[in-house]
C-alpha cells in the first residue's frame, strides 16, 4: 500500500477509534479490536482464530452485535474515502509530473489520438475523433446500499482529508482539522446508516441531478477543454476549437417503468421538469458569471454589425432588461449582450413567455454571433475562452440535462394493443394499466414539445422477442394521438436480454426494417439504429461465461447486419455495476468489442453505486470520461480491429467449447429441484428486500419459487453478500477443465488466449476479481444454513476448481496477483469483511430456525431485532466489497 494511503487509513481508523470509546466505552472498542484480530488471523489460514471469531460474534447480544457493525461499516466508508482520495492525488501528481505532456498519460485521448493517427494518418483520426459519442445513460437500480446522510458526512470528511493534505505537520491548523475530522467522524457514527423507508422516484431525480450540479455540468468542458489545448498546442486559447462535445448524457430516471409500479406518467413529467430547471439555473449562472468578465470596452473591441442587431432584437424583448443591461456595461456591448442573454435563460426557467428561449438552439446561435464578434474584433482568446465553456455546456445539456428514456416491458404493450383493439382507445372501459401505457406517450410528447426533441426520443422494449414488439410502440403512440401533427418522435430500441433473444437478434432487426415506421425513422435520422444488449439477465439465464460469449457473438452479427444495409450503428449496453452484470473496467470492455461492433459510439448504463464512484468527484469523472473516451476512439484502429478479428476466428473452437460446459455446469446447478428455495435459504434474498434502496420492486412476482420472476439485481447481490460471487464466475473452472483435458496442448491453448484474445483476457481477470472477493471457509457457513448438502458441495466444488484453473491459465499466484495495487487493496479489506459476514450468518442462522414461526409478540419483536442486525450487515459488507448488485 502507498505510504500516503497507509497514513490516511492509519489516521481515519484511529481517529474512529476514539469516536468508539467516547460514545460506546472502552469495552466496544475491545470488541471491535478483539474481533478485527481475530479475523486477521483467520485471514492467514488459521482455523482457530476464525472459530474464536465466530464464538465471539455469537457471545454478543444483540445491542453489542448492532454496534460492532456498525464500527465496521464505519471503517469501510473512512476506507473508502481515502482510497478515492488517494486516487485523485495519483492523478493530479501524475499531471504535476507530466506538464503539456498528456499523451504520455495512459489510457488517454491524447495517447489513442497518437496511436490512431500513425495507423489513418492525422486528419482521419482527426475526423473519427470529432464524430465519437459517450452515452452514458443514468439508471436507479437499487444497487446504493448507502444513505444520502451517510454519502453527504463521507464528502466532508473527504474534503477535510484532503486540507489536511496540504497543511504543515505540526501547525496549529492541522489540530484544528482533526479537532474537525473528529466532529464528522462522530456525526458518521451517531448516523443510522439505514434509510427509514424507501426513496420515491423523485427522490432518485434528485440524487442524479446532484451529481450534475456537484461534477458533470463543469467537468465535461473541463474535459473538452484539456482535449484542445493538447491538439492545438500554441495556438491553444486563441483558434477555433476542433473539439466537439462528445458527452451526451442519458437518464432512465423517471423514465423506466418497466416493472415499477411507481413511474407513472406524472412522475416522468416531474422527472423531466426538474432536470431541465438544475439545467437552466447551472446554464443562468455560468452566462452571468461570463458576462462580468467580459468588460471589455467597443473602442478597442468593436461590435460586429450581427452583435449590434442581436442587440436590438433583445431590447426589444425586454426594455426593462436592457436598460439594466446597458447600466452595468457602459460602453461595453459585449457584456450587455451577455447579460441579456443570461436574463432570457433565467426567464426560460421562470417559464416566462414573453422573455425565454423557446429552444436550446436559438441559444446557441446568440453565443454564436457574441464569439464570432469577439473574433472579428481581434480578441480570440474572450471568444475561446469561458464564452466557449458555455457554448459546450449548452451543446451537451441544452435546457433538458439528460434525455429522458422510456422503457417498458414488450408484454404489457402487447396486453394494451389487445384491449384497444377491443375496446377502443378511447373506450372509458379500458383498465387502468392500458390506460397508464397510453398516458406515458401522452407524458413522453408533453415532454419531447416543451424541452426539445433531445429530451425524450429514444423508447427502450424489454424483453424484445419478434418485431411485432417493436410495431407496437408505434401503434400505441398512434392511438395516443391520432394526429399525425401532434405525434411525438420517437426511436423503438429492441432490447435483447435472454440468451434466446441474443441468439435471434439478427432475424428480428432484418424483420424490423420492413416497418413503415422504422423506414420514416432511418430516412429522417440518416439511417441511424441503436440496439441494447441485456448482460443482467442473460448472465443469469445461462451463466456468466456462456452469457459473455453469446454477448460478443451478436454484436459481430448485429455489427455485420447493420453494414449490409448501411446502418449506423448505435450498440447500448446494458451493464450493470457487479461483474455478474457485465461490469468491470469500461474501457478494457470497449476494446474487447468485436470489429465494427463501436465504430465511434459507446453507450451503457451507469447505475447504483456506479454513479457516485464514477462520477462524484470532478478528477475521477474527468479520468473515467477520458478512459471510456479514448477506448472508444481506439476500438476502430486497424491494429485493435485486427486484433480482435483474428482472435475471434482463431479461437473459435475455444469459445464453443467454453459456452457449451459453462451453460451445462450452470444448468446443472440452478436448474435442480429446489434450487430457488434453497438460494433463498443460504443467501439473505429475502431480506435483501426488506432494503430501502431503491423506488423500484427487487423482484417481479411474490415469492421465489422461480429464478424467472427474480431480478438480476438481488440475483448477484445475494451471492456477492454470501462471499460466494457466484453470479460472476460459475461454471468457469469446469469449462476451462473440460478444454483443457479434451485435446492436448489444451493449456497451452488457454494461456494463448489468455494473452492474444481481448475478450477473453477481460473474462478471466473479471473473474479473477470476483474470485478474490470471495471466501470458501465464510462461504460453506452459508450454505451450511440450507438443507441441501449436494448443491452445496457443488458450488464450492466449483469454487475451487475455478480459482484453480484461472490461476492455472493466467499463471498468476494467487487471484490478483499481477494487478498488486488492486489485488492488495482487496487483501487488506477482506479480513475485515469477515467480521461482518459472521455478524451476518449469526442473524441469518436466528431467522432461519430461532422461532421463525413463532407468532407471539416476543418473537416478532426478537425477528425484527436480528433482521436490523442482518441489514445493518448488508450495508456494512456492501461498502467493504465496494459493490453490490
Amino acid at each position: 500500500m502507498p505510504d500516503p494511503l497507509r497514513e490516511d487509513i492509519r489516521l481515519l481508523g484511529g481517529l474512529l477509534g476514539t469516536i468508539l470509546k467516547e460514545a460506546g466505552g472502552q469495552d466496544l472498542l475491545d470488541d471491535v479490536e478483539r474481533l478485527r484480530e481475530l479475523t486477521i488471523r483467520a485471514y492467514g489460514d488459521d482455523d482457530g482464530a476464525l472459530a474464536a471469531a465466530a464464538e465471539l460474534v455469537d457471545s454478543f447480544s444483540l445491542d453489542r452485535a448492532d454496534h460492532v457493525a456498525r464500527a465496521f461499516t464505519c471503517y469501510f466508508h473512512l476506507a473508502n474515502l481515502a482510497e478515492e482520495y488517494h486516487r485523485v492525488r495519483v492523478l493530479r501528481e501524475r499531471e504535476q509530473e507530466e506538464p503539456g505532456s498528456a499523451a504520455v498519460i495512459e489510457e488517454s485521448i491524447p495517447q489513442a489520438f497518437t496511436q490512431l493517427a500513425d495507423e489513418v494518418g492525422r486528419d482521419e483520426a482527426l475526423r473519427r475523433l470529432q464524430n465519437i459519442e459517450f452515452r452514458p445513460v443514468l439508471t436507479a437500480h437499487p444497487t446504493e446500499a448507502r444513505r444520502r446522510a451517510v454519502s453527504r458526512s463521507v464528502r466532508r470528511i473527504s474534503t477535510l482529508l484532503a486540507e489536511r493534505d496540504t497543511l504543515h505537520p505540526r501547525g496549529t491548523a492541522l489540530a484544528e482539522t482533526d479537532r474537525r475530522l473528529l466532529a464528522e467522524i462522530d456525526v458518521l457514527w451517531r448516523t443510522q446508516p439505514l434509510r427509514a423507508s424507501k426513496p420515491t422516484v423523485i427522490d432518485e431525480v434528485k440524487s442524479a441531478v446532484g451529481v450534475f450540479d456537484a461534477t458533470l455540468f463543469q467537468t465535461f468542458p473541463e474535459v473538452y477543454r484539456r482535449l484542445d489545448d493538447w491538439l492545438l498546442g500554441d495556438d491553444a486559447g486563441r483558434a477555433t476549437p476542433v473539439v466537439r462535445p462528445f458527452v451526451r448524457l442519458g437518464t432512465w430516471i423517471g423514465g423506466d417503468r418497466d416493472g415499477n409500479p411507481n413511474v407513472t406518467p406524472e412522475i416522468t413529467r416531474q422527472a423531466a421538469a426538474l432536470a431541465s430547471q438544475h439545467a437552466l439555473a447551472a446554464l443562468e449562472a455560468e452566462a452571468f458569471l461570463t458576462a462580468r468578465k467580459l468588460t471589455v470596452a467597443a473602442g478597442d473591441t468593436p461590435p460586429s454589425e450581427a452583435l449590434l442587431s442581436l442587440w436590438n432584437r433583445l431590447r426589444q424583448l425586454s426594455a426593462e432588461a436592457a436598460a439594466k443591461a446597458e447600466e452595468e456595461s457602459p460602453g461595453e456591448p459585449h457584456r450587455a449582450v451577455l447579460v441579456m442573454i443570461a436574463e432570457r435563460i433565467a426567464a426560460t426557467r421562470r417559464r416566462d413567455a414573453d422573455l425565454a428561449y423557446p429552444s436550446a438552439e436559438r441559444l446557441e446561435a446568440d453565443l454564436a454571433v457574441v464569439q464570432d464578434s469577439l473574433v472579428r474584433a481581434g480578441a480570440p482568446r474572450l471568444a475561446y475562452g469561458s464564452l466557449q465553456k458555455l457554448i459546450w455546456q449548452v451543446n451537451t445539456f441544452g435546457f433538458h440535462l439528460a434525455e429522458l428514456e422510456v422503457r417498458q416491458h414488450s408484454q404489457v404493450h402487447a396486453a394494451a394493443l389487445a384491449e384497444i383493439e377491443e375496446l377502443g382507445a378511447s373506450s372509458p372501459d379500458l383498465s387502468p394499466r392500458t390506460r397508464e401505457v397510453l398516458d406515458t406517450f401522452r407524458a413522453l410528447g408533453y415532454v419531447q414539445s416543451r424541452y426539445g426533441e433531445r429530451a425524450a426520443r429514444r423508447y427502450i422494449v424489454s424483453f424484445t422477442q419478434a418485431p411485432e414488439h417493436l410495431a407496437a410502440v408505434y401503434q400505441l403512440a398512434e392511438h395516443a394521438f391520432p394526429d399525425p401533427d401532434e405525434r411525438p418522435v420517437i426511436d423503438a430500441i429492441p432490447l435483447f436480454e435472454t440468451f434466446a433473444d441474443l441468439e435471434g437478434s439478427v432475424d428480428i432487426l432484418e424483420a424490423m426494417l420492413e416497418l413503415p415506421q422504422v423506414q420514416a425513422r432511418l430516412e429522417a435520422n440518416g439511417r441511424r439504429v441503436e440496439v441494447m444488449l441485456g448482460y443482467s439477465d442473460s448472465s443469469k439465464d445461462v451463466g456468466p461465461v456462456a452469457a459473455t460469449l453469446s454477448l460478443h457473438s451478436a454484436q459481430s452479427r448485429i455489427a455485420e447486419w447493420a453494414d449490409r444495409h448501411h446502418i449506423e450503428l448505435t450498440l447500448f449496453h446494458g451493464r450493470g455495476g457487479s461483474l455478474g452484470r457485465g461490469g468491470g473496467p469500461a474501457n478494457r470492455a470497449v476494446l474487447a468489442q468485436p470489429p465494427h461492433s463501436v465504430a465511434g459510439r459507446f453507450k451503457l448504463t451507469e447505475q447504483g453505486e456506479v454513479i457516485l464512484a464514477r462520477y462524484g468527484d470532478p478528477v475521477i469523472a474527468t479520468r473515467h470520461i477520458e478512459q471510456v473516451a479514448a477506448a472508444t476512439l481506439l476500438a476502430s484502429a486497424p491494429s485493435v480491429e485486427e486484433r480482435n478479428a483474428e482472435a475471434t476466428e482463431r479461437f473459435t473452437a475455444l469459445a464453443a467449447s467454453l459456452d457449451v460446459s459453462s451453460r451445462e455446469r450452470f444448468h446443472h446447478l440452478v436448474r435442480a429441484e429446489g434450487f430457488p428455495q434453497w438460494f433463498a435459504q443460504v443467501t439473505p434474498l429475502e431480506e435483501i428486500g426488506m432494503l430501502a434502496i431503491g423506488s423500484r420492486p427487487a423482484k417481479r412476482g411474490l415469492s421465489v419459487n422461480s429464478l424467472d420472476d427474480l431480478r438480476a439485481i438481488p440475483w448477484v447481490f445475494s451471492w456477492s453478500q454470501a462471499r460466494i460471487n457466484l453470479a460472476g464466475w460459475y461454471g468457469l473452472g469446469t469449462a476451462l477443465r473440460d478444454y483443457a483435458d479434451s485435446r492436448d496442448g489444451g493449456l497451452a491453448d488457454l494461456q494463448a488466449a489468455y494473452h492474444d484474445w481481448p475478450l477473453f483476457n477481460t473474462l478471466l481477470e473479471n473473474v479473477e476479481m470476483s474470485i478474490a472477493k470471495t471466501d470458501e471457509r465464510i462461504a460453506a457457513r452459508y450454505l451450511a444454513l440450507g438443507d441441501r448438502d449436494d448443491l452445496a458441495q457443488q458450488v464450492l466444488d466449483e469454487l475451487r476448481l475455478t480459482r484453480e484453473w484461472v490461476l492455472r491459465v493466467t499463471g498468476n499466484a494467487w487471484p490478483l496477483a499481477g494487478r498488486r495495487v488492486l489485488g492488495r487493496a482487496v487483501q487488506l479489506r477482506s479480513p475485515y469483511v469477515d467480521a461482518l459476514s459472521l455478524l451476518q450468518v449469526r442473524a441469518l442462522r436466528a431467522l432461519r430456525t430461532d422461532g421463525a414461526s413463532e407468532p407471539s409478540t416476543d418473537a416478532v419483536a426478537r425477528r425484527e431485532r436480528w433482521q436490523h442486525l442482518l441489514l445493518l450487515t448488508v450495508n456494512g459488507v456492501s461498502a467493504g466489497l465496494q459493490n453490490t448488485g
